[in-house]
């Protein structure tokens, strides 16, 4: 969904504020493999007016956010205090890194944790590995599609009836490789079996040769908060090794975690 859609299905609220939506929105329009970007890529991107566009840039650049040579547009480290005010908020991260360095140092493989964030999945905390097996670099911040993510599904799988509908109504499930679940129908089949047997094991669906074994992690009231994973190169794990080697240590240190977790 286009941010403008988003922000016009909400346009209706007389308390909502259109535009620190956009301001918000044109933010998020950078990634990793858009660092740099125009105006009218921005607005191709949100959706959003080109006008508004450039009157958000240029509030943005006021306050120190973003910079330009006059043509592109990129962020500055500033932005990073935005999503440090929420780090610093909540406790996960802080009480999740020791677990993810043991896990990592016990298989030395990279360990993360991630949250659910609308339609897709956010790391918060990485414990990383010396070696890169995907083509983007993982860290704090990251972002990448739930559906179709070892993260994603261990915690769709969980959540309630009308959340997880409210998700398949809207996500665009689209083939990231040929091997990717893309219609509705399987992927409510296999959140049922992360369900039926508590974990998910993803098989290159987001990148070729990519392998990610996930677990839910619980608070102590039993609500699923977030999930923690490992990923493997295809050609050095098979599915069924992932699942007799790596399997346990991560429901021991997701079960440990989760009870130092207050709802």
């Amino acid at each position: 969904m286009l941010a403008v859609d988003e922000i016009e299905a909400l346009s209706g609220d007389p308390s909502f504020m259109t535009s620190l939506a956009r301001g918000i929105a044109v933010i998020r329009a950078f990634s990793e493999r858009k660092r740099s970007l125009t105006i009218a890529q921005i607005s191709q991107k949100t959706g959003i007016p080109r006008a508004a566009v450039r009157r958000c840039l240029y509030t943005l650049g006021q306050l120190g956010y973003v910079s330009s040579d006059s043509r592109n547009f990129s962020l500055l480290p500033k932005v990073l205090s935005l999503g440090h005010a929420y780090l610093a908020a909540t406790p996960l991260p802080v009480l999740a890194q020791p677990f993810l360095d043991r896990v990592r140092d016990t298989l030395h493989e990279a360990c993360s944790l991630a949250i659910l964030d609308a339609e897709e999945i956010l790391y918060v905390a990485r414990a990383a590995s010396t070696t890169r097996i995907m083509s983007v670099d993982l860290s704090v911040g990251s972002r990448l599609p739930a559906y179709c993510t070892s993260m994603g599904r261990a915690i769709l799988a969980y959540q309630p009836a009308a959340e997880l509908e409210r998700y398949l109504a809207t996500v665009e499930l689209r083939p990231r490789t040929g091997r990717t679940i893309s219609t509705r129908a399987r992927l409510i089949e296999a959140l049922e079996q992360v369900r039926a047997c508590g974990y998910a094991l993803v098989d290159q669906e987001l990148e070729l040769g990519l392998r990610s074994l996930a677990v839910p992690v619980r608070d102590l009231s039993g609500r699923v908060v977030a999930a923690m994973n490992v990923s493997v190169g295809a050609s050095r794990c098979s599915p069924p090794e992932m699942e007799a080697q790596f399997l346990p240590v991560l429901l021991g240190a997701s079960a440990e975690l989760g009870m130092q977790l207050v709802s």
